[in-house]
Order: C-alpha cells, then structure tokens, then sequence
C-alpha cells in the first residue's frame, strides 16, 4: 500500500485519530507489515500505544499474527513487561501459548525477563508450563537458569 510508511509512522507517534481516520479509508492498512516483518498491531503494542491496539483490534487486526522472528504481539509486550496490554490482548483473545521460531512462548518471555506480575496474569490464563522452547527448556527451567526464585516458586504452584 501506498501509505504504508506513513500508516506505521503515526502509528509510532501514537496518532490514533490519524491511524482510524487511515483505516476508515483502508481497512486493509491492517493487514500490511514493514520493512521488519511487523504487523500494526505488534508495532502499536510495541511502542505502549494501548489506544492504537484498540483501533487495530475493532477494525481487524489479527491478535496472533507474527513478525518477521515468529513473535506475535502478546509475546513483545510479555518481553517488554506491559502488563496492561498483555492483559488487554489476553482479554480480546490472543494464543497465550503460542510459539515463536525458537520456541519461545510469552510465559518464557516474561520469566526471562522477570515480569512476575504477567507471568500471573498468563499462567492465570491458561500458560502451559510444559511447552518447551527449542532447546528443550520450560519457563521453569529458564528460571532455574537466572537463579530467579519468585518466578522458580510461582511455576512450581502450577
């Protein structure tokens, strides 16, 4: 699409009135992806823009589409530790055990990177501790990895 560029730098700038106004006209902007592999609603959830994941979402955005890496975008925001996005994108539906190119699952992803508070909100909401990631480990097994015993005990509660 011709607007493409345009289309993803408002949405980097956090223009939601500019970002519908585009989607009014072309519903089809949801569908595009950049020059990364990204995908609108993984570039909004991305860069923190809760309002602009909520236009994505009304006009059709896929919730479990992925980038270029096999990332959808519960996973960045279980990587980037935005808790009220991942409880957004859980509540609209997303795959919370989906898997990446390697593997990786958004519980790995925030036991990595020691967001506990939405390792909760996924285990709470149906996370699998089983799923491995392509070298064979669990998010338990990564947390035994990092030596992080609040994410150690809140897996083996589950």
């Amino acid at each position: 699409m011709e607007n493409s560029k345009t289309f993803f730098e408002e949405i980097r700038n956090g223009n939601t009135g500019a970002v519908e106004k585009m989607l009014v006209e072309n519903s089809g902007y949801t569908e595009v992806k950049d020059e990364r592999g990204s995908t609108p609603l993984i570039l909004a959830t991305y860069y923190n823009q809760a309002d602009i994941t909520d236009v994505l979402l009304k006009y059709g955005a896929k919730i479990d589409e992925k980038d270029a890496s096999g990332n959808s975008a519960l996973m960045g925001v279980c990587f980037k530790g935005f808790y009220k996005l991942t409880k957004l994108l859980i509540e609209k539906g997303a795959n919370v055990n989906e898997q990446n190119a390697m593997g990786a699952t958004s519980l790995i992803y925030a036991v990595n990177f020691k967001h506990l508070d939405i390792a909760k909100l996924l285990l709470e909401n149906g996370a699998d501790v089983s799923i491995k990631d392509g070298r064979g480990n669990t998010a338990l097994d990564h947390a035994k990895l990092q030596g992080n015993p609040e994410s150690i005990d809140l897996l083996n509660a589950n």
